[in-house]
């Protein structure tokens, strides 16, 4: 890797079954923010990464060698969720035993880190139901592609009654809609002047005149951690 290039963080977890391959895997999270230009390369050995982001001016790369064989085929990978890269690793061979390490050499890299939040211990792993960081952030879904479109609701038609709401003095609102025609209703709108005369005969104040509405009439109801440039090992663990 040249100078001119970042090392992006890799967070990492695993789980292990000799008998049920899909909880047999590597969870990989590659911190690079808005990845484009993205290039992964995926064999049984080792994995590379090639990207740019919307949070660096410097293009990142990534090699990992890993520990034992992985299986590409049934491996999966997301990288169009607009955040990061997330992977789960199929481990080729079957076993109880966890990895001792991701890396194939015997190596402390300092980009590389347990990811803590998906992490489970080896004798724990029946305890716990971690079927989303099996998912290692795909969602299994692709885009939830939207509710479909509500068809625009059909006119009123004429409301049925409203139960006659008591109204001004006491008035009857179905003899006062009776007399109206048919309020809204497709055969015409409205008389207002009958409407007025109607609810002064009531008693009632003239709704329609400014002092009446008041006040509350016209109220209205809205890194990531880019590490420093790359030494991809750092130190030798005894």
């Amino acid at each position: 890797m040249s100078s001119t290039t970042h090392t992006p963080n890799v967070l990492w977890a695993q789980r292990s079954s000799a008998t049920d391959a899909e909880k047999n895997v590597v969870l990989l999270t590659i911190e690079i923010v808005d990845p484009t230009n993205l290039n992964i390369d995926l064999k049984p050995t080792y994995l590379t990464v090639k990207a740019n982001s919307s949070k660096s001016e410097q293009p990142y790369e990534l090699k990992i060698d890993f520990f034992r064989d992985i299986d590409p085929e049934n491996s999966k990978i997301n990288t169009g969720n607009g955040n990061h890269i997330y992977m789960v690793l199929r481990k080729a061979e079957a076993e109880e035993e966890y990895w001792p390490r991701l890396t194939k050499e015997k190596l402390k890299y300092h980009y590389i880190k347990t990811d803590f939040d998906k992490w489970v211990d080896e004798d724990e792993q029946d305890e716990v139901n971690d079927e989303e960081d099996l998912m290692g952030g795909m969602g299994g879904m692709g885009g939830m592609g939207g509710m479909p479109g509500m068809e625009g609701m059909g006119g009123m038609g004429g409301m049925p009654g409203m139960g006659g709401m008591g109204g001004p003095g006491g008035m009857d609102f179905s003899q006062l809609l009776a007399g109206m025609g048919g309020a809204g209703g497709a055969g015409g709108s409205p008389d207002l002047s009958a409407l007025a005369n109607q609810l002064g005969a009531a008693g009632g104040k003239d709704l329609l005149s400014d002092d009446s509405l008041g006040a509350e009439g016209s109220a209205e109801d809205t890194g990531e951690g880019e590490n420093s440039e790359d030494g991809e090992k750092v130190e030798e663990i005894n």
